[in-house]
């Protein structure tokens, strides 16, 4: 097993079904090679874009263990599946999720305290998970659901200073919240990847370590190059950063059917079947805006390559 976290991009893995509701394991196989060709430098497994609140702690396991074994080492992987309430039930899932194998299991903000109690409350119930689940890596995900725990400079340096956390999915869209963070945990093993495309380059100026965000189910093929290189030219790396913020609106337009869609017509055989939404919600004009995207995007892409070649001289050179 590393001893870091890889930087860089880092996908919130959705989850396959078939037409029945179960999982579709041949199409999540699929999943993990396009998101490797597309260059990303993890995967971030069973996590709310994966529907893990829907999934039973049988299938979190396997989906985890699925997605290492398939991996095979390319990338790293994590994992998170922390959906109880209960302590006990917490140790149980983290234990088994932690069996599978991945770099480090993910612990979900919220469940380590109500949303009415302070972070010594949330101390507490950390302290005792890292006792009951010793030499075991681990991140932290500020899931909205089902409230959005932000945590702290001072907590999250606590959580630094311990040397068992590694990766932060950091969701407060605040520049100036991250500055703090990542000042908190300078020199320390845990990293913070940013949950939104608009502020990723700032963020990246900031000292993030990359991006961890619903919009690498799109095109992370782009969100690589930023995060790879967005020190070569200042010119292109706002440009494509301007893409990027606008194109991530399409997530508030029926996610995460309308990414299983867009993969679909990518040719992947993944249905657009979720538990967390009925399909029949994704409208004709959903369809044609994914469509849309997918256009802009390719022309992007070629703009991209062709001032990779010297054809242009403005724009995304």
């Amino acid at each position: 097993m590393s001893h870091s976290i890889q930087n860089g991009v880092w996908p919130t893995m959705i989850t396959p079904f078939t037409s029945s509701g179960e999982v579709d394991y041949a199409a999540l196989e699929q999943l993990v090679e396009w998101y490797i060709g597309m260059g990303v430098h993890g995967l971030f497994a069973v996590c709310q874009s994966s529907e893990m609140f829907k999934l039973s702690l049988e299938e979190r396991v396997e989906i985890a263990r699925f997605v290492k074994r398939q991996a095979a080492g390319r990338v790293q992987v994590i994992a998170s599946g922390h959906v109880s309430d209960a302590f006990e039930d917490q140790v149980a899932e983290l234990r088994q999720i932690a069996a599978t194998g991945v770099d480090a299991v993910v612990l979900i903000s919220n469940r380590l305290a109500k949303e009415d109690e302070g972070d010594e409350v949330w101390k507490t119930a950390a302290s005792k998970l890292l006792e009951a689940i010793p030499d075991v890596p681990l991140g932290i995900y500020e899931c909205p659901y089902p409230y959005k725990r932000l945590l702290s400079p001072e907590l999250l340096k606590w959580c630094a200073d311990t040397g068992r956390f590694w990766f932060l999915k950091d969701t407060c869209c605040d520049l100036q919240q991250m500055k703090a963070k990542i000042d908190a945990v300078a020199g320390s093993a845990l990293k913070l990847f940013n949950a939104n495309s608009s502020s990723l380059l700032a963020s990246l100026k900031l000292g993030a370590a990359g991006f961890s965000g619903v919009m690498a189910n799109f095109h992370p093929d782009l969100y690589v190059r930023l995060t790879e290189r967005w020190k070569e030219d200042e010119t292109a790396a706002e440009q494509l950063q301007a893409y990027l913020g606008v194109a991530s609106l399409i997530e508030l337009q029926y996610y995460p059917v309308n990414a299983k869609y867009h993969l679909q017509q990518l040719g992947l055989p993944i249905t657009t079947a979720t538990r967390v939404k009925d399909d029949a919600g994704l409208k004709a004009n959903h369809k044609i805006e994914v469509g849309q995207l997918e256009l802009l995007t390719n022309v992007v892409r070629t703009l991209l390559v062709s001032s990779e070649a010297g054809e242009v001289t403005a724009g995304l050179k």
